[in-house]
């Protein structure tokens, strides 16, 4: 597959704004690191999202300008985060609590690949100079109520992140249920990769060449 694809589809912030908007109002969720951090800025109006983090902070609020907010106000990425009125703090082990007790809703992850039954992997290629941890994601799949992806839909050489089975080591089995990339959002059924909708300006036959396994067409 080409590495130069035409630039068609949704932008980062688009699909940021395209998960935002199928978030039930007062969910509590949890946003991985890239193009889910992005989700913050996007909150529909008439809703409430409460945003938790793995480091200890519920109620972030959108990110603060660029150079702006406090250095030590960060989310799990690192990243500077503002806060929303009555948010709070604690310890991250309170965090993971939380998390592995099923308190929270809704978790939206990056992936570097989705199998059609759901199994996700997001934290490692497998190659030696990989990242050396699962991290929190782990977790997240198996406490959170519900896990959305965001990802790119394919990598940097053309390659699909959305396959028959995945290659690289598993952050969880079975556990995704809904995909939203550049070209399009995708339900994962008993059948497989259940297409939802298409970006603007992309149709079937473009995404189907662009993913791994068989996509079926929209009810």
């Amino acid at each position: 597959m080409s590495n130069n694809q035409e630039a068609v589809g949704r932008t980062r912030d688009e699909m940021a704004e395209r998960v935002a908007l199928d978030i039930p109002d007062g969910s509590y969720v949890n946003l991985g690191i890239g193009i889910p951090e992005l989700i913050a800025k996007y909150v529909p109006a008439g809703r409430e999202f409460i945003y938790h983090t793995e480091n200890g902070l519920l109620g972030m609020g959108p990110p603060p300008e660029e150079g702006g907010g406090e250095p030590e106000l960060i989310n799990a990425g690192k990243r500077r985060v503002t806060v929303v009125p009555g948010a709070s703090y604690f310890h991250h082990a309170d965090s993971f609590a939380m998390i592995r007790g099923g308190h929270l809703d809704l978790c939206v992850l990056g992936a570097l690949q989705v199998a059609q039954n759901g199994d996700l992997a997001n934290w490692s290629t497998g190659q030696p100079d990989a990242i050396p941890a699962v991290g929190g994601a782990m977790d997240l799949v198996a406490g959170v109520k519900q896990i959305f992806v965001v990802t790119q839909h394919c990598t940097k050489q053309g390659e699909p992140k959305l396959v028959e089975a995945c290659t690289y080591p598993l952050t969880g089995l079975g556990v995704v249920n809904r995909v939203y990339t550049d070209l399009a959002v995708i339900e994962i059924s008993e059948r497989g990769f259940q297409l939802v909708e298409l970006s603007p300006g992309v149709d079937f036959d473009y995404v189907q060449a662009r993913t791994g396994a068989p996509l079926l067409a929209i009810e």
